[in-house]
């Protein structure tokens, strides 16, 4: 079956240089994903560890200790890959007010990244649902510190942003130009609630993580918003009931694999 190209390239320019941006279709794709046996086998494991992972977290004594742990090591591992140098450690003296092994700004952005995902999670149980404002919201925790103040804190960007190069001609992926932002935004937030059509939610997971990186909305802050989103987006299925699951861990470890299958689908 022949795909159609997972977006569009646009003709930009700034400051009198030309270049290529990208926007992306809206989801789910069309057409459909083809469910090879391979694929299928894949889908189906992660769905069982995903239960058995949700099937422990009901069956823990001490589950807000565990969660304590969880929320943080991921947090720390998501900033990381960032460029962050704090460790659990670290963050763990910074929140006892003691001071941490690595500059205090690094210590304090990854405390930010723990209270952005308490904040998601808090608001989905209190019955908010899974949307853009929940991610500004998220966004305007994050940047709530000293190096994140200057960039926009819980708003979408007003200006072309770049990944990798000194400027969107030499750049390795180009997002959206700025005035593109709001239709890929609303068709984002409609395949969040499961429109126009219904995708299993393991993959609206996966699926809605690439379409946000590719999207970038903000001035910074996208890839850890964006990691934190896969497990919000399993918790406000059901899939979980408590966010137990760090997939920084595994971005981390294979992070060139990570970046290089985003690529693939952003040309």
């Amino acid at each position: 079956m022949h795909r159609p190209p997972p977006g569009q390239t646009v003709k930009v320019s700034a400051q009198g240089e030309p270049f290529t941006a990208f926007v992306p279709r809206p989801l789910p794709p069309l057409p459909p994903i083809v469910w090879s046996a391979g694929l299928r086998r894949r889908f189906d494991d992660a769905l069982v560890a995903l239960g058995r992972l949700d099937a422990v977290s009901a069956m823990l004594p001490n589950a807000h200790l565990v969660l304590y742990s969880f929320v943080r090591k991921e947090a720390v591992l998501s900033s990381q890959i960032e460029g962050t140098q704090s460790s659990l450690s670290d963050l763990l003296l910074f929140e006892i007010d003691q001071q941490p092994g690595v500059p205090l700004d690094d210590a304090r952005e990854v405390s930010r990244c723990v209270a952005a995902m308490a904040h998601g999670i808090e608001r989905l149980r209190g019955g908010f649902p899974l949307s853009l404002r929940l991610l500004r919201e998220m966004h305007g925790v994050l940047l709530d510190h000293p190096r994140g103040r200057g960039k926009s804190p819980g708003e979408f960007r007003r200006s072309q942003v770049w990944l990798g190069g000194t400027r969107p001609g030499n750049a390795v992926f180009v997002p959206p130009p700025a005035d593109r932002l709001g239709e890929c935004l609303d068709a984002f937030e409609r395949f969040l609630h499961d429109e126009p059509e219904p995708t299993p939610p393991l993959v609206r997971a996966a699926l809605a993580h690439v379409q946000f990186e590719t999207i970038h909305p903000f001035l910074d802050g996208n890839g850890r918003i964006g990691r934190l989103l896969i497990v919000l987006q399993l918790v406000a299925d059901g899939l979980l009931h408590e966010p137990l699951l760090y997939p920084s861990l595994f971005f981390k470890a294979h992070r060139a694999l990570y970046y290089e299958l985003l690529n693939e689908v952003r040309v």
